[in-house]
């Protein structure tokens, strides 16, 4: 299963005040599970026909209920009664959940697969592709209007105990402005909550205090100033 990209995280509190962090899947990883659905549907549907086709006209009724089965009741009921995932899905790792991080329902499940039709216009998905990058959770009409997302499988807490300690402290370079300092410290509280990419990619957005440096040394460096300015801020309470 690739690694989800940098910017695909979403955090989701729950009426218990806990946080879940979600991987929003992009469009190549949905793509390789709908060819795997594809795949097995059409295997079904040609098993069915090579049965069927010895039943005469009644066993071509018959193979008519399993295409529509196939098509609409297929992803419909694995994804209500298989933890949001096809087979397809489950192979790459992936599931449906509802905006709010809960199952998905009948309704729900229903809703985003009959837009589906809509999404593959005019060819090729292409409307889905353009909803998905018109949309920062990488949805496509059928979860804009069902509530739901494609995630990768696996969500977890942030670390409670927040970002790994770096060891020393580091007073800033020059004067900081109190937007600075509240960045800095912002970004020290929120690097556990991150992936590691995404944590790399604001740390070199901090040029004039991370130039020069690896992205890994920056954002170890952001880590000891704002170590630093917490310090700081402790004492000035005490």
């Amino acid at each position: 299963m690739d690694t989800p990209p940098p910017d695909t995280v979403r955090v989701v509190a729950t009426p218990e005040g806990c946080e879940l962090v979600l991987r929003l899947a992009g469009p190549a990883a949905r793509a390789r599970a709908f060819c795997i659905d594809a795949v097995i549907r059409f295997l079904v549907f040609v098993a069915a026909a090579t049965l069927l086709g010895r039943l005469g006209s009644m066993g071509m009724g018959l193979l008519l209920l399993v295409y529509f089965g196939l098509a609409w009741g297929y992803p419909v009921l694995f994804e209500v009664f298989n933890a949001g995932a096809t087979p397809g899905k489950r192979l790459c790792g992936l599931a449906v959940l509802r905006d709010d991080a809960t199952p998905v329902g009948w309704d729900a499940a229903f809703l985003r697969n009959a837009l589906r039709f809509v999404d593959a216009a005019p060819v090729g998905y292409a409307v889905g592709l353009v909803a998905m990058g018109l949309n920062g959770d990488g949805k496509r009409l059928g979860d804009i209007l069902a509530g739901t997302v494609v995630v990768y499988r696996g969500m977890k807490k942030p670390d409670p105990g927040g970002p790994a300690p770096v060891e020393g402290v580091e007073p800033p370079p020059f004067p900081l402005g109190a937007g600075e300092r509240r960045a800095l410290l912002e970004y020290r509280r929120r690097a556990a909550t991150l992936t590691p990419e995404r944590a790399l990619e604001l740390a070199a957005l901090a040029a004039p205090l991370t130039a020069g440096l690896s992205p890994e040394a920056g954002r170890a460096r952001l880590f000891r100033l704002a170590d630093f300015l917490q310090g700081r801020a402790v004492q000035g309470r005490d």
